[in-house]
């Protein structure tokens, strides 16, 4: 069981992320121009958490899981989505602040200088 944190890496982790498609969409929302879209990239953060397996019931580290494995929970079970909670449920409750928000109140196009008052005109 590992129980100390990850220190002193700066790069993908390569747990079971596909990040060649994490590129694609990320590729995808720098050309989107006209619709204003808000990204919380939680990928990465989701891997740096000890617990952050992938599940028995798919893929280890890019590779199918053998028979043995996926019949022993106890060293290959997916801790983050079926046992604690946690991280899941954090994002979970970011986006649905995000979707239940009121929109911000649009920009003004200019400020407009606070009128001057007649009695300071003349002293």
């Amino acid at each position: 069981m590992e129980t100390q944190p990850i220190l002193n890496h700066t790069g993908p982790l390569y747990i079971g992320t596909d990040w060649r498609l994490h590129g694609a969409a990320e590729a995808v929302l720098r050309t989107m121009r006209r619709v204003p879209v808000h990204l919380v990239d939680i990928t990465a953060l989701s891997e740096f958490r000890k617990d952050a397996h992938t599940s028995v019931h798919t893929l280890r580290q890019g590779k199918l899981l053998t028979p043995e494995q996926q019949a022993d929970p106890r060293t290959y079970a997916d801790c983050i989505h079926w046992c604690l909670p946690g991280l899941p449920d954090t994002w979970n409750h970011f986006l649905y602040a995000h979707i239940v928000a009121p929109p911000p109140p649009p920009a003004q196009a200019q400020a407009q200088p606070l009128p001057q008052s007649s009695s300071s005109s003349s002293l």
